[in-house]
């Protein structure tokens, strides 16, 4: 039986949507954990070659998103902490899980990985949710 797709995949998924557009595709959605992973280009590199934090805070951003807005409703975000462990290469597979799903905030919890497994950055994102969530 083939897995039913939830329907935040066709949004961010989209072309001209700003996950599309910087090579950031939402790979997995399901109530308390997506995955999304950033196709590195030639604009998603720094001056020394490796992947800018920007980019890797976007795909952070965007895969947390997602999770908190897994459940119905929908969110912008309020803050962010990321913390860059290491220097980072090639494309980065992003996992978002809750801390907390709430009615009018939610915290998601991000660990990003390189193509070899190694944690390249983790990080906390605070959403205000515009419409339903859970509490």
């Amino acid at each position: 039986m083939e897995e039913k797709k939830h329907p935040i995949l066709g949004v961010v998924n989209r072309p001209g949507q700003f996950s599309y557009e910087n090579g950031i595709e939402l790979t997995h959605a399901q109530p308390g954990l997506t995955r999304g992973v950033l196709h590195a280009g030639p604009n998603s590199v720094n001056p020394a070659g490796h992947i800018h934090g920007g980019a890797i805070a976007a795909l952070a951003d965007t895969v947390a998103g997602c999770c908190a807005c897994s459940a119905g409703g929908s969110c912008v975000t309020s803050s962010s902490s990321m913390e860059y462990l290491r220097p980072a290469l090639g494309d980065l597979f992003c996992e978002a899980t809750p801390k907390k799903m709430g009615r009018s905030l939610s915290v998601i919890q991000v660990v990003i990985t390189d193509t070899r497994g190694k944690t390249v950055a983790t990080g906390t994102f605070t959403f205000f949710m515009i419409q339903g969530g859970q509490t």
